[in-house]
């Protein structure tokens, strides 16, 4: 676990030396900053609190939308691959959601709900909500049915079954399926900020990006970038070594 920690280090470093190489052969601040540049700027951003007062209104916005597209598709994607008619039937639907452009999603959503939060974190959802149907419908088909044989022997009730039997094989499909919710869902929170939000990253990211102050728009950038990164790290990779041990895997 060290030595990974180690060799992450040494790898942002190295990212870090080469946008710091390509700032200094572009020599034009304007459109690339160098790392030194934005630190500064980042700096008299959460000097002045406008940094985090971003921040907290873009996480939770992912937060709200993470949860409700990790437990709308957990329960969709399970009783699909439970029930293979539902799946025969509902199964185009969950196509034609993985296929509509987040874009059109979000543009519709403010055009039928209005320019307000409940149409950015709905907007969200669903750009991610079927995709999370899609990876546990696969996990719920890929477990052992000989285990199902098992518990109807001992008599085990439908929740003993859902806690004991399914969601221990499941584990894996939920972490995945988080990893993934978490990469997309921020990029797209920021999105919708961006088209129609007065707070939040993506928001200041617009601002800025109608400035031409490119040092400002990768300081917001790389702030919220390297909290997701410490989720992923701290939270996401954990979680999926745990879900894998009982395999043996991990």
């Amino acid at each position: 676990m060290r030595k990974d920690w180690i060799v992450a280090a040494l790898s942002l470093v190295c990212l870090v030396a080469l946008w710091a190489l390509a700032s200094a052969v572009k020599a034009d601040p304007l459109v690339l900053p160098s790392p030194r540049a934005t630190l500064t700027v980042w700096a008299e951003l959460a000097a002045r609190g406008e940094l985090w007062i971003q921040m907290r209104a873009t996480l939770i916005r992912v937060a709200i939308a993470f949860t409700l597209a990790m437990g709308l598709g957990s329960v969709i994607g399970i009783l699909l691959g439970r029930h293979p008619g539902a799946d025969r039937f509902f199964g185009p639907w969950v196509t034609v959601f993985l296929n509509i452009p987040a874009l059109v999603v979000i543009v519709l959503c403010y055009l039928w709900i209005g320019l307000n939060e409940t149409a950015a974190i709905a907007a969200v959802t669903l750009n991610k909500v079927a995709q999370v149907i899609t990876t546990l419908r696969d996990g719920t088909r890929a477990t052992n049915p000989d285990h199902d044989d098992m518990a109807q022997v001992f008599g085990m009730s439908r929740m003993a079954h859902l806690r004991h039997v399914l969601l221990p094989q499941m584990a894996p499909f939920f972490a995945v399926a988080a990893r993934n919710g978490l990469a997309m869902i921020w990029k797209i929170v920021l999105v919708v900020e961006f088209l129609g939000r007065s707070s939040g990253i993506g928001f200041k990211i617009h601002l800025h990006f109608q400035n031409f102050q490119t040092a400002h728009v990768l300081a917001y950038a790389l702030t919220f970038v390297t909290v997701m990164l410490a989720i992923e790290m701290l939270v996401i990779r954990r979680w999926e070594e745990a879900a894998g041990r009982w395999r043996g895997s991990a």
